[in-house]
């Protein structure tokens, strides 16, 4: 068949339904059985979920725009005023879809040990036996649209490619903002490259007559990646990742498994290029859960004259070991899917200033005056507004006008200051790896480690303050090792061994220097200690240094800090007392929080590194030598 004979036609399935005009959404005229293969499994999909037409997707600028106005006539985008806002839109989720859906979120791996302790494991029989029902019949008066995606640039060497099906307009215009969309990935489908089968569903059927929702969503929701096959399908949701299944589900849970094979690294870290005053370029990855700066360090806009750095990626990097020895990295997305609330020009200028078009929000507050506001964009809330949910607010009404987890979804190309080379297939070597988490306690500002295994070390216990810091005692820590906890495919205890392994790949000189940082570390009084934002860029700049051996460094327990005439600090002022205990590390508290460290490796049933273990011996031993004489 070829592919000019693909285009939004009726499914003679269902055996209803108009199709569009033959031409529009058309493919180049490529045959071949890889593309027989894609072709007979779409086909099979919709015997299965009975769309009444079946359009595939050709990513153009014509169909995106057709696909928009479509959705703005059937109420489910509104058009925002094209004055403040051009070429944006308006969606408001049902108000039970409204985030990730963790509980219902498994991993069906054919072991369950190969899922480990923190993932929901399912045995995949059993599952396919609970959603292929659900499925079937539930696209029933709808369009199943074909979305054929890339993960990074087409073709590139670190890409990776997938196919999308799903009955949801929203989602086919979100994958096209975050995704490389197009004819083209049906060329590397039919030159028989390896893609990812991922199927969605708002499970939300239409009966002949039977009007539509604004957000059609179902209240039994599934998401269910199947690693041996290489599959994922989401039921029932509509909202962010669990109806853009190119992002956490393909970029971090399918593509960890495919790492862990083929001997690279799926990781949830930014991206980013700084560059120092004389010109010279380094390149930072890190890795920060929820809540922790993550995007504000993506678009960092130092303190420092003469510092300047540049966006390559906000939330997702694969990192591949290169004949050359050194760690190599892609964003393979193309866009951003921020959070809103907290978003502002206060915080970070640099994402406000992206999203000045050509965005769709969700979830936000509507202005009389045709645009969007949130919590956090402006220091003082406007007069009147109409909340996420569609109802009347004021500052008095008590309630967020956007909800927490609103979000936007924009182009990367867009951010001012995203690199030039942001989406070059060949990506750029590494220089440093950060890992850091929300800790009012213990952790100091910076801390590099000895060597990659004590990175590895590091990055297993990530972790973030559940409860409020009492002096002389660590708040109850919520977990999230390598901020990777909810999206690794596989044990991570697995996942671990396999950091430990890339390791071994790369040349002890040219391996990436690992650090974990600590902008939240707070002083018995409650306050903050470091102020944070654009001022991070003075760890940067230790750390960019200490890469170069310009500085040297202090031995401490838990690893090398900096000699504190060694930051740069100038036109800031923080106390010497503070700076005393932004780096204090407290030898009792440390012990308490190895014995910590190991009650989590015991979760994993003997599966943790035996070398990890090893630095946690190392830990306690160099504790112990730094306790005070009794």
């Amino acid at each position: 068949m070829a592919l000019a004979d693909i285009f939004t036609r009726p499914n003679p399935v269902a055996g209803a339904g108009a199709s569009t005009p033959r031409g529009f959404g058309a493919r180049p005229a490529v045959d071949g059985d890889e593309l027989r293969a894609l072709i007979d499994w779409v086909d099979e999909i919709a015997a299965l979920t009975k769309p009444d037409r079946i359009h595939w997707v050709d990513g153009s600028r014509a169909e995106n725009d057709a696909l928009l106005r479509e959705m703005v006539d059937e109420g489910k985008l509104i058009k925002l005023n094209p004055e403040w806002r051009p070429g944006s839109y308006l969606a408001r989720s049902h108000p039970s879809d409204v985030a990730r859906t963790e509980g219902r979120t498994f991993i069906a791996s054919e072991r369950e040990e190969d899922a480990g302790p923190t993932n929901n494991w399912i045995a995949p029989d059993e599952i396919r036996g609970t959603i292929t029902p659900l499925f079937d019949g539930s696209m029933r008066g709808r369009t199943m649209y074909v979305v054929p995606f890339s993960m990074g640039a087409v073709g590139g060497p670190l890409s990776h490619i997938g196919v999308q099906v799903t009955d949801s307009a929203y989602a086919v215009a979100s994958i096209g903002i975050m995704t490389r969309v197009g004819t083209a990935v049906l060329e590397e489908i039919a030159a028989g490259k390896p893609w990812v089968k991922t199927v969605h569903s708002v499970g939300a059927p239409l009966e002949p007559g039977q009007a539509d929702e604004a957000w059609p969503c179902n209240d039994e929701k599934y998401i269910v990646h199947f690693p041996e096959t290489l599959e994922v399908w989401s039921f029932g949701s509509g909202y962010g990742g669990n109806a853009i299944l190119a992002k956490k589900c393909f970029a971090l849970r399918i593509a960890s498994v495919i790492g862990r094979d083929e001997g690279w690294l799926a990781e949830h870290m930014l991206l980013i290029r700084v560059i120092d005053p004389k010109g010279k370029a380094y390149h930072v990855a890190a890795a920060f859960p929820s809540a922790c700066g993550k995007t504000n360090l993506a678009m960092l806009r130092p303190t420092i004259p003469g510092w300047k750095v540049e966006t390559l990626g906000d939330d997702i990097a694969w990192l591949r070991p290169g004949e050359d020895g050194r760690l190599w990295a892609i964003n393979p997305e193309a866009g951003f899917f921020g959070v809103a609330p907290g978003t502002g020009e206060s915080t970070n200028v640099t994402a406000v200033e992206t999203l000045w078009g050509n965005t769709i929000f969700t979830n936000v507050a509507l202005r009389p005056d045709g645009d969007v506001w949130w919590e956090g964009l402006t220091d003082e809330a406007p007069a009147e507004l109409t909340d996420w949910q569609g109802n009347a607010w004021t500052p008095d009404s008590g309630r967020p006008a956007a909800h927490p987890n609103s979000r936007f979804t924009v182009s990367a190309g867009q951010c001012p200051q995203i690199a030039d080379d942001w989406d070059a297939p060949e990506g750029v070597p590494l220089d440093a790896i950060l890992f850091g988490g929300r800790r009012a306690t213990n952790v100091p500002l910076v801390v590099e480690a000895t060597d990659w295994t004590h990175g590895v070390f590091i990055g297993s216990n990530i972790s973030s303050e559940k409860t409020a810091a009492q002096e002389g005692t660590v708040g109850e820590l919520r977990r999230d090792p390598f901020a990777m906890l909810p999206f690794c495919g596989y044990n991570m205890a697995d996942y671990f061994g396999h950091w430990l392994k890339v390791g071994q790949k790369l040349r002890f000189d040219r391996a990436p220097r690992v650090f974990q940082v600590n902008w939240f570390r707070k002083g018995a009084d409650g306050r903050f200690l470091w102020p944070g934002f654009g001022d991070n860029s003075r760890v940067i700049d230790w750390i960019i240094r200490r890469i170069d051996g310009e500085v040297g460094a202090v031995d401490s327990p838990i690893g090398r800090l900096p000699k504190l005439e060694d930051l740069n600090l100038d036109g800031i002022e923080v106390p010497a007392s503070d700076l005393d205990e932004l780096f204090a590390v407290d030898p009792a508290l440390w012990l308490s929080e190895a014995d910590l460290t190991e009650e989590f490796y015991r979760t994993f049933e003997g599966k943790v590194p035996a070398p990890l273990y090893a630095e946690l011996a190392a830990l306690r031993y160099r504790l112990k030598l730094a306790q005070p004489a009794a």
